[in-house]
């Protein structure tokens, strides 16, 4: 089994800073894409930013310049640096993995983190 917990969520005040982290553990040969979506009340899941195991990033418009994408292969964990954030950015920020295991590749999700942006 695989498990991706996040952790860094909080609430903020606009124009703040917040860090999150997902790390993946388990039964993991290795990990192809890593990334960030977000579900706000009311709306569709999207994506934030994602990473290749290269580290080539490709983010959402909305939070390009203000959200950097990283993440450690060695520790198989996948980080958000956000900032400069916005009532807009309010949401459950979920972790999202394209797991290659033994024998097939798998998509896994965290269980979410809520990030509120709020005066």
């Amino acid at each position: 089994q695989v498990q991706l917990v996040e952790s860094g969520g909080g609430l903020v005040q606009p124009g703040g800073s917040l860090r999150l982290s997902c790390a993946a553990s388990g039964s993991i040969f290795s990990i192809n894409a890593m990334g960030w979506y977000r579900q706000a009340p009311g709306k569709q899941r999207e994506l934030v930013a994602a990473i290749t195991s290269g580290g080539s990033p490709n983010y959402a418009d909305s939070v390009k310049g203000r959200f950097t994408i990283s993440r450690d292969n060695a520790k198989n964990t996948v980080y958000l640096q956000m900032n400069s954030l916005k009532p807009e950015d309010t949401a459950v920020y979920y972790c999202n993995a394209d797991v290659r295991r033994r024998y097939a590749t798998y998509d896994y999700w965290g269980q979410g983190t809520q990030v509120t942006v709020s005066s």
